[in-house]
């Protein structure tokens, strides 16, 4: 990827939720919410403080997040499909090894 996030924003690859419930259904894309999940796969240096100096993120390339719903913007480079985010349409951080469920890579 070619890409470098400027100042606050991060590049995130969402991560898809399930087709099938847990009862079994299958879910067609109508019916499908939003996804709210990512991986971090680029930070920019920050946002800049009064002085001019950069304020680093709390975020990592390969966290896991949790973003606002229709935060973001979309972008496609080749075949890949990107979200671009702000680090305050971050919601959450996923932390320990427990996989939350319905999550899995696009």
């Amino acid at each position: 990827m070619n890409l470098k996030p400027l100042g606050d924003r991060l590049i995130v690859e969402v991560l898809d939720e399930e087709d099938v419930t847990f009862s079994g259904i299958v879910l067609p894309d109508t019916a499908k919410e939003k996804p709210q999940r990512g991986r971090v796969l680029a930070v920019g240096p920050g946002s800049r403080d009064d002085n001019g100096k950069f304020v680093p993120m709390d975020l990592d390339e390969g966290d896991e997040i949790v973003f606002s719903k229709y935060g973001g913007t979309e972008i496609k480079v080749g075949v890949d499909e990107y979200l671009i985010l702000r680090e305050s349409d971050v919601l959450a951080k996923v932390v320990g090894t427990r996989e939350l469920a319905g999550a899995k890579s696009k």
